[in-house]
């Protein structure tokens, strides 16, 4: 037989003429070293690295891919600023609080639904505030650019929302605010994604991170919420596993959208049917 079958999958697709081995990493066609543009992500072909911001180092990719995390950073430290907390532990209450905090009698009583959204962006003091911003600054590196920002924000928010839900069951009395639970959906995130590309999550030093925050939230006396990091923790793992799974099937895009809103709704709706209760199902 002949040795050298030249398909269409083994030919530039711009220069028939030329064999290759090398595929365009974002739109998988052939392309030959005249055609190859060097990115973080493999080599990509012409019109794919026109179409995404030019890319040369990992530098300008974190540049280019980290405006999601940088905007839920400017928010939650505009809102920290607004609300006046300034001191180092929690304690005091402020108006925002009162008004955007996560309260389960406003929710089921008032209907005051954004509650479960707002309460996400505001923090009891200078050390709640700078851990959680360090925490979604480090995680939104790792994250933002491998997910694409559309699919990071949507898991932000589901995370955000799962960690509303997971409040509300244990202390639906309690007033709770803070960014942890989207934090914490983060991390599950980071972890799943880690284990998908075969790295070891415990070798990284984000398992490890996950286990002393966890740690940390059943500290008696903190005022920690216990069920906002849990439920953050589970959605956050829910819709990575859901991204994953629906990359390696190479589903549209817009699939993973639905699923990520599907984890948000489901822990909306969970968190409206449990903000009536009188005692939730806390530790102690």
């Amino acid at each position: 037989g002949t040795m050298s079958t030249v398909t269409e999958e083994t030919v530039c697709y711009r220069h028939p003429g030329r064999e290759t081995a090398v595929s365009c990493s974002n739109c998988g066609r052939p392309i030959c070293p005249e055609c190859m543009t060097p990115t973080p992500v493999g080599m990509r072909c012409p019109e794919c690295s026109k179409q995404k911001t030019k890319v040369h180092t990992v530098r300008s990719m974190n540049q280019t891919v980290t405006t999601v995390t940088v905007t839920l950073i400017a928010i939650n430290v505009l809102l920290f600023l607004a609300s006046g907390q300034f001191g180092l532990g929690t304690g005091g209450s402020s108006q925002l609080f009162t008004n955007l905090g996560l309260f389960g009698p406003s929710i089921a009583d008032g209907g005051e639904y954004w509650r479960l959204i707002t309460s996400g962006f505001l923090h009891s003091g200078l050390f709640h505030v700078g851990f959680n911003m360090y925490l979604l600054w480090m995680l939104g590196q790792m994250l933002e650019g491998s997910l694409g920002s559309k699919r990071f924000f949507g898991l932000y928010f589901a995370s955000l929302l799962a960690g509303s839900f997971g409040a509300l069951l244990f202390e639906p009395q309690a007033l709770t605010v803070g960014a942890s639970g989207a934090v914490f959906g983060l991390m599950g995130a980071a972890f799943f994604q880690m284990r998908a590309r075969g790295i070891d999550p415990f070798s990284t030093g984000i398992a490890p991170l996950i286990l002393f925050n966890l740690a940390f939230s059943f500290i008696p006396g903190l005022n920690i919420s216990i069920g906002g990091h849990l439920g953050g923790l589970v959605g956050g793992g829910l819709s990575a596993l859901a991204l994953i799974a629906i990359d390696k099937r190479r589903l549209p895009e817009w699939t993973g959208y639905i699923a990520l809103a599907g984890i948000g709704a489901v822990s909306v709706l969970g968190a409206v049917l449990v903000s009536g209760n009188t005692t939730g199902i806390g530790f102690g």
